[in-house]
């Protein structure tokens, strides 16, 4: 069989192609650990942890936090340069190698701008501070006298008199951060606010940019772990004499359940990792999926939490001219991820040395020495791009089997997973079950509100490192904790003002699939719940839903995100679409739904404009109308950038993902068993920014995704009159609702 690279492709492609020219450089032969940083001070309380200066003014920040295509690397810098005065050319980032960086926690939870850039611009405001005082003392001249510009200090009297930050840093700070410095007046901003290029777009155009799965050390051996999709088996015995005609092939490593093929080639880890005759014992049988939301409310519960309290709700329910009940269901999903994940390992003298695409390289020092036994000093973790991390997904496994196999022979190993184990094997989404119960007066006035929320128990700490059972873990015997799965109250509680209302957690003691954060945790679901039933309420009011929401909230920075929803998207109020159109095969309708993230930051409204085909069944969203708030706007176009990338992941999610498993085996492996949305199920996403200059920033990434699934539903409702309360809302599911309501009518 003849093979050629893209390359090659792209070189010898006939007519009607178009040709490029450039140099690419040696991807094959990248070695970035010649180019590794000597370990230095990572102390959160020291200013030497977060940048340094050299002589020719150039300057580094230091960052736990790392960018997951998300853009904050680009954004980090702007906050540097900013906050420093100096050119944002002058800036290198340094993010997520834990020998060099402070630990800033993971990097999700809609915290890199708000939290990882506040620590960041602290320290910044710092180190110019610092280089303004020696300045003073150097001139003798009070720093109220002296003014920065482009990485220069120089008195107002006499500009021509400069000092640049190169002159004047020495062998570094020798200082403790303060937080109470004070900031760069937002008015001053040079960079902020500014839609600079993404610092790493234009390597990845040309093909230079090394990702985790492009990197490469001297030596390097490649690696495959044999695994079930057989949830709970155990391994009963194996046969690797057949292997040995497998060219490359080296040698097969077991520890406990842990089975890993290594070969000098990464075909003959694949060859090795197919051929391998393993024996597996039956895992236990899964709640069944045809009646799982039902299963999950009867699952042993840990505790229960009331989330929001007004009033007295009991007093109410029922005595309205009104009283509405509805249940909605989210299913189990996977991150599904492009690519399948990767890592790099070298063990050597007792030091272990990893590249990953984890989201928490800091955590995985302290994961991978409870796992391998070394301590976490001996263990150093580097950032590399990977393919796409929306919260954990199999990115810090492989890191662990990566480890694991190269500590067994003392030799560098590249491993990655196969399609099978990103999609079947990486931690999954618990599922989600919510009941909702309200009274409305005679004018349309809620005057009770009642849920109750089926979430799973959450097991993490905030700025603690993570104790999340990677399967490298369960493998080999070493216990974890079994759910990481983010803070999945939030949200749970009503953004509306209602008098009487009662909000109740309920957290499932274990799950029973391997479970951790899936974008956006908990946030998606219970907004999926609020929102959708809010606009039943709308419904029964007889009241447009866009007007109905506008009229249950006192917050103008939320009144106006909803507003310039319908102002993008022509909102206007009508009668429900589906009134005018029942005889139609293909529907149209709208649907809106608004959420202020954590019911604390960043404010979203999308209305989401979509087609029902009745005959098929199949939802096609059309148009995406998102007005977005989150404060002071570091880079418009990285925003704009995640809103639409959020916008139309989650539309994936909401029209067709969903795990799915018999007994014990799971059966979602590919991308046939696990479908996601293709580009010509794509939406236009229209985007409104709303820049609040002056206002803490807040995170932009995990908002929208929020939004979209009750902005699909309600349009749904709109163009059909059907409610849909169980996502996915797949062709199936769209025509038994659409059947069930013929039958209803009749």
């Amino acid at each position: 069989m003849n093979t050629f690279t893209r390359r090659e492709f792209l070189k010898t492609s006939g007519a009607g192609v178009l040709m490029v020219s450039f140099s690419l450089g040696s991807i094959a032969n990248a070695n970035t650990s010649q180019g590794l940083r000597d370990p230095k001070v990572v102390k959160r309380e020291v200013l030497d942890s977060w940048l340094s200066i050299d002589q020719s003014g150039k300057v580094t920040i230091f960052s736990g936090k790392v960018d997951l295509g998300t853009g904050i690397k680009t954004a980090f810098a702007q906050i540097a340069a900013d906050e420093l005065y100096v050119p944002f050319n002058s800036i290198e980032m340094v993010m997520g190698d834990t020998a060099t960086t402070p630990d800033q926690w993971i990097t999700g939870g809609a915290l890199s701008i708000s939290q990882g850039g506040t620590e960041l611009r602290q320290a910044a405001a710092n180190a110019r501070q610092a280089l303004l005082e020696r300045a003073s003392q150097k001139l003798q001249i009070p720093v109220s006298e002296l003014l920065v510009r482009d990485g220069m200090v120089f008195p107002i009297s006499n500009p021509a008199q400069k000092l640049s930050y190169g002159s004047l840093i020495g062998d570094g700070f020798k200082l403790e951060v303060n937080p109470k410095v004070v900031l760069k007046n937002p008015n001053d901003y040079r960079v902020i606010g500014k839609s600079i290029q993404r610092v790493d777009i234009p390597q990845k155009v040309t093909g230079e940019y090394v990702y985790m799965h492009d990197f490469k050390l001297p030596g390097m051996l490649h690696a495959r772990v044999v695994r079930p999709n057989s949830i709970g088996a155990k391994l009963s015995s194996f046969d690797d004499s057949g292997l040995k005609k497998i060219k490359g092939y080296v040698q097969t490593v077991r520890k406990g359940d842990f089975l890993v093929v290594i070969s000098t080639t990464e075909w003959g880890a694949v060859k090795a990792a197919r051929d391998i005759k393993v024996s597996w014992t039956k895992g236990p049988d899964l709640p069944k999926k045809a009646t799982i939301f039902k299963e999950w409310r009867t699952m042993p519960i840990a505790k229960e939490e009331v989330t929001q309290k007004v009033g007295n709700v009991d007093s109410v329910l029922n005595s309205g001219a009104k009283n509405i009940k509805a249940t909605y269901n989210f299913p189990v999903q996977t991150h599904a991820s492009i690519g399948p994940s990767c890592a790099v390992a070298d063990y050597k003298d007792g030091k272990l040395t990893v590249w990953s695409a984890s989201q928490a390289t800091h955590s995985m020092q302290h994961e991978l020495s409870v796992i391998t036994g070394l301590p976490k000093e001996s263990i150093r973790l580097i950032y590399l791009d990977g393919s796409g991390c929306y919260g954990r997904n199999g990115h810090e496994d492989a890191t662990a089997d990566a480890a694991l196999a190269s500590i067994a022979i003392g030799k560098p190993v590249r491993l990655q997973w196969m399609r099978h184990d990103e999609t079947a094997l990486a931690p999954k989404s618990p599922p989600r079950t919510m009941d909702f119960e309200a009274s409305l007066d005679s004018n349309g006035n809620i005057i009770g509100w009642k849920s109750d929320f089926y979430i799973a128990l959450n097991q993490v700490a905030f700025m603690k490192p993570l104790d999340f059972p990677l399967l490298a873990a369960t493998d080999t015997g070493v216990p974890r904790p079994g759910n990481w799965v983010g803070f999945l109250f939030q949200n749970s509680g009503a953004p509306y003002l209602v008098p009487n209302i009662t909000v109740n957690t309920k957290h499932v003691a274990q799950t029973f699939l391997r479970s951790s954060h899936l974008r956006s945790p908990g946030r998606i679901e219970n907004s999926f719940g609020n929102e959708s039933f809010i606009d039943e309420l709308a419904t029964s009011s007889n009241a447009d839903p866009a007007e109905f929401r506008i009229k249950n909230l006192n917050d103008p920075r939320a009144i106006a995100v909803i507003r310039a929803a319908m102002k993008s998207s022509g909102w206007q109020s009508r009668e429900p679409a589906f009134k005018s159109n029942q005889n139609a095969k293909i529907v149209t309708g709208r649907g809106i739904a608004y959420v202020r993230y954590n019911n604390s930051i960043t404010y979203v409204a999308t209305v989401a404009e979509i087609e029902v085909n009745k005959e098929t069944g199949k939802i096609s969203v059309k148009n995406l109308h998102v007005a977005h708030d989150c404060g002071q706007i570091i880079n418009p176009d990285g925003v704009q950038n995640q809103i639409q990338g959020g916008a139309i992941q989650t539309v994936s999610r909401v029209l067709m993902e969903e795990v799915k498993w018999t007994g014990s085996e799971i059966e979602s492996v590919d991308w046939a068993s696990y479908p996601i949305v293709r580009f010509n199920d794509v939406p236009k996403v229209h985007t409104v920014l709303i820049d609040q200059p002056g206002t803490p920033s807040w995170g932009a990434g995990e908002q929208t995704p929020t939004t979209i699934p009750a902005a699909i539903a309600n349009a749904v409702f709109d163009a059909t009159g059907v409610r849909l309360r169980t996502i996915p809302f797949t062709p199936e599911s769209v025509k038994l609702a659409l059947k069930e309501q013929s039958v209803t009518r009749a």
